[in-house]
């Protein structure tokens, strides 16, 4: 009874200040959507290093002031970025820039060997992370024996000051390493239940590889920060993204059990998250995340949500809510189920926790990923604390003049897409698309038939430009003209994804770059 009045006192309080934060005000602006597992780069997969920079120079010339990335945690099986991240708080080794070590002195150049390929335009995680993770290890060992004293107060200085994270974090990968693998909750009871004895133990017996994975998030974030720091130099933010949902087998569920809904027993999901049949599936998506128990989250007043979003805004400039809508009500699924399809809807607090967090922080720099199937309470959720939209281009031409994605219906609050890291590149959407669509396309943008129609990406690129939003945000693949090939992510298809990238810093020409910049002037952006 007492927990339920202090957390009342608590609410009235949050609620009152509530005019002490101001929503994020967006300039008419433009920018790229890539990912930096898509740059460039010798050793299979894009890293923060010259490629990164060479691709801020390319926002810079063509007039663009925002990169938008997915999230950038350490990714297991299958790697994606948003339902297999081993933390919503740690950043990916693997984008680790290896030629800043060897700057470094902590490999040599003549160890740093470039990983052959099959697949130019494509990350093989196969022989990416043994290649990767040798010279990390090489680095790491050398680090150890060869540190300054400049080197080891930033190394401790980070290693305390991200503690409260840090520490659950570099353990629980140490765990993971020693167990093969295999989910928390298979680990021993009383290491998976978190007995501190246990967990002392494990600290002492697993101490150098725990000093591993400290400092490759010393590393991670170092760069990281680095590269931030250049792109805003150039007036350039960076869009971040947090995924509602978390990995089962991650340091947060590990860390925090009692924050998800799990079988009491075996510590598995007892619900797991996805989305009923939409656009993507006709069986719907199920992703296989636990779903939150949003009433222990409430009784802290949002305290682990709290330091995920300060976490997210020490490195990015604003956030992309993923799956915004499952703030508002999400689709849980029983565990067992092999489709989505037998769910139901859940009421999550989300007013209540915007508050709070807009109570927090001040300022919420949030986009919201409003997708799939949003109904009048998730519009009057994200419009309650001003949060732009996001628009598809994609989307907006089935026949129906209704559609929001079309840009006559934009507020000027919003976010408009040519496509996402979910959809085909324009130009494979094209090829896939019905005559009809294709037809009234051409209708809607003054053509006399879709035969006129060249270069479609460019018209998409052109179309978002002109329009009324806020913000316009391109994929790479389609500034480059790349077909189907070069999709990032297919919903509907479990394997084989978030493996794009582009093969040559070279493809980012002057011509390329003044083509962007006349249109970005042209409209205003």
């Amino acid at each position: 009874m007492l927990a339920v009045i202090l957390r009342t006192i608590a609410n009235i309080f949050v609620l009152i200040a509530i005019g002490s934060f101001m929503p994020m005000s967006f300039q008419r602006a433009s920018g790229v959507l890539l990912h930096p597992t898509s740059l460039p780069s010798p050793h299979g997969i894009g890293d923060l290093g010259r490629s990164a920079y060479q691709f801020v120079d390319f926002l810079e010339r063509s007039g663009q002031t925002a990169w938008q990335v997915l999230p950038l945690g350490p990714t297991g099986y299958e790697h994606s970025p948003y339902t297999m991240n081993f933390s919503a708080f740690a950043g990916n080794p693997l984008l680790i820039s290896l030629e800043q070590l060897v700057t470094e002195g902590l490999i040599q150049p003549e160890e740093l060997v470039p990983l052959s390929s099959s697949q130019a335009d494509r990350v093989e995680f196969e022989r990416v992370i043994p290649h990767k993770y040798a010279l990390l290890q090489l680095a790491f060992e050398r680090f150890q024996t060869a540190l300054t004293d400049e080197q080891k107060t930033a190394f401790d200085r980070f290693c305390q000051e991200q503690a409260w994270w840090l520490d659950d974090f570099v353990l629980f990968m140490a765990l993971l390493e020693a167990n093969a693998g295999k989910s928390w909750h298979e680990w021993s009871p009383e290491i998976a239940r978190r007995e501190p004895a246990a967990l002392q133990a494990q600290m002492i017996a697993l101490h150098d590889r725990i000093q591993f994975q400290r400092f490759l998030q010393f590393k991670f974030f170092q760069q990281w920060s680095n590269l931030r720091a250049y792109a805003n130099q150039k007036q350039i933010k960076i869009i971040g993204d947090v995924s509602i949902y978390v990995c089962h087998n991650s340091a947060d569920v590990w860390a925090n059990p009692d924050l998800f809904k799990l079988d009491p027993q075996t510590l598995a999901p007892a619900y797991i998250a996805g989305v009923p049949p939409d656009y993507f599936s006709a069986t719907g998506q199920l992703w296989g995340n636990p779903v939150y128990a949003w009433e222990r989250s409430q009784a802290t007043n949002f305290d682990w949500w709290i330091k995920r979003f300060k976490a997210t805004l020490q490195y990015v400039d604003l956030v992309r809510v993923d799956h915004f809508r499952g703030f508002e009500a999400y689709w849980q699924v029983p565990a067992g189920e092999t489709t989505a399809m037998n769910g139901e809807w859940v009421k999550a607090p989300g007013e209540e926790f915007f508050t709070t967090l807009g109570a927090t922080l001040g300022n919420l720099p949030i986009l919201a990923e409003d997708l799939g199937i949003i109904t009048p309470e998730v519009e009057a959720l994200r419009d309650r604390f001003e949060f732009p939209g996001m628009r598809i281009l994609m989307f907006a031409f089935s026949e129906d003049a209704s559609s929001v994605h079309l840009p006559h219906h934009y507020p000027k609050n919003s976010v408009v897409y040519s496509g996402t890291h979910d959809n085909d590149t324009a130009i494979g959407w094209w090829a896939t698309a019905s005559s009809s669509e294709q037809q009234f396309l051409a209708q809607y943008l003054g053509y006399r038939s879709a035969n006129e129609i060249q270069e479609i990406h460019w018209v998409l690129i052109r179309t978002a430009l002109a329009s009324v939003a806020n913000l316009a945000i391109i994929p790479l693949q389609d500034i480059l003209g790349l077909d189907g090939r070069a999709r990032m992510n297919d919903p509907s298809q479990y394997a084989g994804n978030w493996r794009w990238r582009y093969q040559d810093a070279n493809l980012l020409t002057e011509a390329l770059s003044q083509r962007l910049l006349s249109l970005t002037k042209l409209y205003s952006r």
